[in-house]
């Protein structure tokens, strides 16, 4: 926390010095010394929510026989559906356009961040997707498990969580550290749409499994939440005012949540009906696992952007100066009380 973000050892609010901050009693409306710590708490239990969703999703999806038939029948049904056969035949020029999308989007990250000046943002921002793709390497190289199966049954190393998903959705959710508050909602939605179709993309070419998008998502989430953590800890955060919801806000969360909703539906209905047992894969698996794979990864990764709009809703990381701060010495009291005084 800052040194006006905490109270004393005792309990009791110190007095009123130069560089003290009303911004928490006047807009918050709560005492300060709270906000920080509140954000601080908040986004530790996101993190470790995430964490132990994605323990769950490796436990589920790599370590059971039943979870690694899923993601295999899976990628085999790419192969199988006619809509994703005819669209990778139709748009043979998107096999190269995710690299260089994902790298003007590294470009765009840098250059928001130095056109506003907000270079310690950045660095945290470029620093958070660094370490998750640390992270997800990791996972990929040390991870107890099994080798994959490739559907023409050559192995292939495990591809979870997905290196491109953490770059891209990480790319996403570091333009909320650098961008102005007012626009989060726009520009950290249209990222995160970005993001849930390249993830979409990778896993309709057989790069990736679902399970390795999913896990890449729930990976930045845990990450980024631990960064704004760290920013809430050294009292870098402050609260928004509060606004009315706008056109852009809207334009930012409701296909979100539309394809948070839907997704995360349609890929539990699916779910049902496509998970494998020990015998051999019927006909139609491979293209329902396909379909509930790709509607399962494109709907936690949009439910993930939206998390971290919502428990950012109404808090400003923007290192700015608040308004309400006092930079003078509080003058003394004009009219001191004198206790020998007595009106007649």
């Amino acid at each position: 926390m800052a040194p006006f973000d905490r109270p004393r050892a005792g309990g009791s609010p110190r007095s009123i010095a130069a560089g003290d901050t009303w911004w928490y009693a006047a807009v918050a409306g709560e005492a300060a010394g709270s906000f920080s710590a509140r954000i601080r708490i908040r986004m530790r239990r996101a993190c470790l929510a995430a964490i132990l969703l994605l323990t769950l999703a490796y436990a589920g999806l790599v370590l059971t026989a039943t979870g690694r038939r899923w993601g295999n029948a899976a990628v085999a049904g790419r192969l199988t559906d006619p809509a994703v056969a005819r669209f990778l035949r139709e748009h043979p020029s998107l096999q190269g356009s995710g690299t260089v999308s994902l790298a003007l989007a590294v470009l765009l990250l840098v250059a928001v961040g130095v056109l506003r000046k907000r270079y310690r943002h950045l660095a945290l921002a470029l620093g958070t997707t660094a370490a998750a793709l640390a992270a997800a390497e990791l996972l990929q190289r040390y991870a107890p498990g099994p080798r994959f199966v490739a559907a023409n049954g050559v192995a292939v190393e495990s591809g979870f969580p997905s290196s491109p998903a953490v770059l891209s959705l990480g790319t996403a959710l570091g333009l909320l550290l650098v961008v102005p508050h007012r626009l989060r909602a726009l520009v950290v939605g249209l990222g995160a749409l970005w993001a849930v179709a390249l993830g979409a993309y990778s896993v309709a070419t057989g790069h990736h499994r679902p399970g390795d998008v999913i896990a890449a998502d729930l990976l930045v989430l845990a990450v980024f939440a631990a960064a704004v953590s760290l920013l809430a800890r050294k009292g870098k955060v402050r609260p928004a005012p509060r606004r009315g919801l706008s056109l852009q806000r809207l334009l930012g969360t409701v296909p979100l949540a539309l394809l948070a909703i839907g997704g995360l539906a349609a890929g539990g209905l699916l779910l049902g009906d496509c998970l494998p047992g020990t015998g051999p894969l019927p006909a139609e698996l491979p293209r329902i696992a396909h379909r509930c794979g790709q509607a399962l990864a494109a709907g936690t990764g949009a439910a993930v952007a939206l998390a971290v709009l919502g428990l950012l809703r109404r808090v400003d990381l923007d290192p700015g100066s608040a308004p309400y701060r006092i930079s003078h010495p509080v003058p003394e009291d004009p009219f001191p009380e004198e206790p020998d005084h007595e009106i007649s």
